[in-house]
């Protein structure tokens, strides 16, 4: 049986998260476009601070006694944040009453899993808002994720409805509870990836990108954006791989099948392990190795839409 209005409750709620998480992108685009550069000076130590409190610009001589100076894009930018955790914890009430109503774990279809995938997004970059100067860059992580609600609420959109007997497993907690935080974390790489290629491009030709490359923190902090979130959803991922392949075999009497998700989820799993291997290697550390994490989120990407939607094999029950 389906709690209707819970159902009715999380449907609200999700298309309230996606209004806060727009005027979350909308503030942090003010702060993007109109906060103060950071000077040389200051970019400098960045560098040394990575990991640690975070620094966005030189602070202005004070009088004693006199209170600092706030910057107006700066104070649109803590709000911004501000929306990014109400959002958050909205987006988390939709998926536990989505849960609730139907009696099970809240990703049984596309749309659930398309939400869930966007929580882990929203809650990685928030965490590493505390550890990297990177708050301004929140407009181009919640891009993709609005998108992603959006195109879960309308174009892929089911009913409340208990699962379909081939999920009743499980395995289905496990197994997809890993791809899910994975892709949700590999999100967050390929964005920085795509704005380490702009940064680096800037940093060699200031001709070009000018605009958006000066306001763009250091290369250096991109690429350990990048790098510190693979490295943690490389095991996930791998994790629920195994897991997916001990799930097949009880199922269909077979741990690997050349199933379109399974094949494209492989050849992910081996650009994603090229990427670590190259960043670990000096020869292959920056832009080289930034492509590479481009072409593993684009593989995830379309894994996550091509492979579910159009493609037909094992794994298309996914797709109600």
């Amino acid at each position: 049986m389906v709690n209707e209005t819970l159902a009715q409750f999380g449907d609200w709620t999700y298309g309230a998260t996606v209004v806060v998480y727009i005027f979350a992108m909308a503030l942090a685009l003010i702060e993007q476009a109109f906060g103060r550069v950071r000077p040389k000076r200051a970019a400098a130590r960045q560098l040394a601070t990575v990991g640690g409190p975070s620094i966005t610009e030189e602070p202005p001589a004070q009088a004693i006694g006199a209170r600092p100076k706030q910057d107006r894009a700066e104070r649109f930018g803590r709000m911004g944040a501000a929306l990014m955790v109400l959002g958050a914890l909205l987006h988390f009430s939709s998926l536990v009453l989505r849960g609730l109503a139907v009696g099970c774990v809240p990703w049984g279809n596309m749309y659930e899993y398309m939400s869930a995938v966007s929580l882990v997004a929203v809650v990685t970059w928030l965490v590493l808002m505390k550890k990297f100067p990177v708050r301004r860059l929140s407009a181009f992580v919640l891009l993709p994720i609005v998108i992603l609600m959006f195109l879960g609420g309308t174009v892929l959109y089911s009913e409340a409805a208990p699962l379909q007997p081939a999920l009743r497993s499980y395995w289905l907690i496990v197994h997809v509870a890993a791809a899910i935080i994975a892709s949700g974390l590999f999100l967050v790489p390929g964005v920085a990836s795509i704005l380490y290629l702009i940064r680096n491009r800037y940093d060699h030709d200031q001709t070009k990108f000018v605009r958006l490359g000066e306001r763009l923190p250091g290369a250096d902090v991109l690429d350990r954006v990048a790098y510190r979130t693979t490295i943690i959803a490389f095991p996930i991922f791998t994790f629920g791989v195994i897991c997916g392949g001990i799930w097949a075999e009880a199922a269909w009497g077979r741990f690997w099948g050349w199933d379109p998700k399974e094949t494209v989820a492989f050849v992910a799993w081996v650009i994603y392990a090229a990427y670590l291997h190259s960043r670990a290697t000096a020869g292959w550390r920056g832009g080289k190795a930034a492509w590479i994490n481009i072409l593993g989120f684009s593989a995830t990407v379309f894994n996550l839409f091509f492979v579910n939607l159009v493609t037909v094999g094992l794994h298309s029950y996914a797709n109600g």
